[in-house]
This record gives C-alpha cells, sequence and structure tokens, in this order.
C-alpha cells in the first residue's frame, strides 16, 4: 500500500523497555508449584520441568501481550493516499505573552467580562481558522518563552495546544526579547517566500537576557517580519487578587504597556504594531494582518489514515485471556 506509517503516540513506546526486565524477574523467581509428591526427588523435577517449560511458555504469552498492547496504546497508523495541496509561501510563528497580567479582566466575550489570555485565544483560534494553507507554529512566553507547537498544517492539532495554553506553566514575568529570539529560531530554518512573527503582549519587557530591539536586528537579518500587538486597555484594568483568607477579589491595576519599543520592534523588520483595547480591535487585528499576500506551493500532505491500533489491541487482549485460562485451567497451581 503506498502511505505513511506512523505512530501517534511514539513516547509510549518506551514502556517496552520495562519487558526485558520483567522478563528477568519471572525467570529468577519461576512459576511456583504447590504439588503433594511422594518423593522430594520428584518434586523437584516436577518442578525444574515447570519452570522451564510450562512456566516460560506462560510468562512468554503474558510479555507478548503486554508488547501488543503498548503497541495499540501508541496508536500506529497507515496514510492511506496522500493529496496535493495548496500552501501559502508564509510561515507564521504566534507568540503569546502568558504573565500574570494577562488575568485582567478588561476584555468582553459574548458580554461578560473576560480576561485578556480567554479573549486572544479566542480570536487566535479564529485567526488560525482564516489561514488553512499556512504553516503555523506557537510559543508562549512569561518569564520565559517555551514552545506550544513546532510549525505544522495539522491547524486542528494547533487549536488543541492553543486550547492547553494557560498561566503559570514558566516562572511569572515577561520576556518579550527572549520570545522573539525563540520565535525567530523556530523560522531560521525555513525556506518559504515569507516568514512572520506575530506578538502579542500587555505589558513591558522585563526578564530574560536579550533585549527586544537586538533580537529584532537578528530577525532582520534573517528576513523575518514582525507585527506586534500590545493588549489591554488604556489607564486602569480590573485585576483578580486573592486576600489572606484565599478570597478573590477586584484590584484596579494602571496598565503599561512598552508601545515605543513594540512600534520600534516591528518598523526595524518591516512589520506594523497595533494596540487592541478590547476584542473588537483585537478581532480587526487580526483580520488585517490576514491580508499578506501570499504565494502558493504545492505540498503533499496525508489526509486520511487507517487506524491500525485494532491488529495489537485484540491479540493482546486474546492472548493475556489465554494465559489467565491457561492458569486457571491446565496449568493451575494447586493447593
Amino acid at each position: 500500500m503506498n502511505g505513511s506509517f506512523q505512530w501517534v503516540h511514539p513516547q509510549v513506546l518506551w514502556l517496552l523497555l520495562l519487558l526485558p526486565l520483567l522478563a528477568v524477574w519471572k525467570g529468577r523467581w519461576g512459576r511456583p508449584l504447590a504439588l503433594r509428591m511422594p518423593s522430594t526427588d520428584d518434586a523437584v523435577q516436577v518442578g525444574a520441568r515447570a519452570r522451564s517449560r510450562i512456566g516460560a511458555w506462560l510468562t512468554f504469552l503474558g510479555l507478548l501481550a503486554l508488547a501488543l498492547l503498548v503497541a495499540a496504546l501508541a496508536r500506529p497508523r497507515l496514510g492511506r493516499g496522500s493529496a496535493e495541496i495548496d500552501a501559502s509561501g508564509i510561515d507564521i510563528v504566534l507568540a503569546l505573552d502568558v504573565s500574570g497580567s494577562m488575568e485582567a479582566l478588561d476584555f468582553k466575550l459574548d458580554g461578560q467580562p473576560a480576561n485578556r489570555l480567554a479573549a486572544v485565544k479566542k480570536v487566535v483560534g479564529e485567526f488560525i481558522g482564516q489561514r488553512p494553507n499556512d504553516k503555523l507554529g506557537m510559543l508562549a512566553f512569561a518569564g520565559r518563552p517555551y514552545l506550544v507547537s513546532p510549525l505544522t498544517l495539522d491547524h486542528e492539532f494547533l487549536s488543541n495546544r492553543l486550547a492547553d495554553v494557560k498561566m503559570g506553566q514558566v516562572e511569572d514575568g515577561t520576556a518579550i526579547g527572549s520570545a522573539i529570539a525563540a520565535a525567530a529560531g523556530h523560522l531560521r530554518d525555513s525556506t518559504v517566500k515569507s516568514r512572520i512573527i506575530i506578538l502579542l503582549t500587555d505589558g513591558v519587557n522585563n526578564a530574560g537576557a536579550v533585549n527586544p530591539l537586538t533580537a529584532a536586528e537578528a530577525a532582520k537579518a534573517m528576513s523575518i517580519k514582525i507585527y506586534t500587538i500590545g493588549a489591554g486597555t488604556r489607564g486602569d484594568a480590573p485585576m483578580p487578587v486573592r486576600d489572606a483568607f484565599g478570597r478573590t477579589r477586584l484590584q484596579t491595576m494602571k496598565v503599561e504597556i512598552d508601545e515605543e519599543m513594540l512600534r520600534a520592534v516591528a518598523a526595524a523588520t518591516g512589520g506594523q504594531s497595533y494596540r487592541a483595547t478590547d476584542t473588537d480591535s483585537l478581532a480587526k487585528i487580526y483580520g488585517v494582518i490576514n491580508q499578506l499576500e501570499t504565494t502558493t506551493r504545492k505540498l503533499k500532505q496525508y489526509q486520511q489514515y487507517d487506524e491500525l491500533y485494532l491488529w495489537f489491541l485484540a491479540p493482546g487482549i486474546g492472548l493475556l485471556l489465554l494465559e489467565c485460562i491457561l492458569n486457571q485451567t491446565r496449568f493451575r497451581r494447586l493447593p
């Protein structure tokens, strides 16, 4: 069959390394036998045969069953055909601020107050849906950046990873320079016509060892364009805080966004800088960026898969049942 074989969860296969250890442990202790024999010598001989033959076969069945079940958990599948698709000539990394200040409740969703991160995730999710032919990647940052998703055309995977983005994953702070440097690093090996970073933040660079303008110059040297978005109302914003008794209350806090720095970063790379003060303006900004000129290229992508896990799961369960039946019938341990 012409296709692409893959394991959806290859990390599960590491469990197979435990099977040799289990085999050694079982072989060391052997299979206990509790037959009453007329002589000690006969009992020793029967016990030896049980360990070397019966016990070995039952151990082999059990280990083979476990190996098949582990393989099923790793979810093997085979691409059944591929399709030529038009993909844009733009690769985009979305860099999202997840610092503590993103909890500020100065945005709205469905007419109800919402924190900045919730609004950003909704708008970014819509943006992903509007760019079906782009390879998109995502990183989040607070005191340091971390990768959420590498560049991918699998936007369902990307959307699922976006849903998992939350605050508190790394130490707090706003490492804008480090985030730009990390995003540029993920675009370094891309060979498409246009490479873009869309960076959203609600604060001032106060963490990390990289200056944002220095990172922007490095991005410019790699022909990477940066669009920056400052998110947050102008003036003050309500922020949920916990008091000494663990109760949550709202406290008004001043919004501080280094717009001058964000404009300088964007200008250095030929991009644009925007300020989003509410959910509607945020959506409009991503809508403007969505109008970027694109070129097309042909890519082969496997879109349909035959799931193969049942070919491992069914015999695995069958062998486990066989082992249990043999243990309880023909090779049952007698009192």
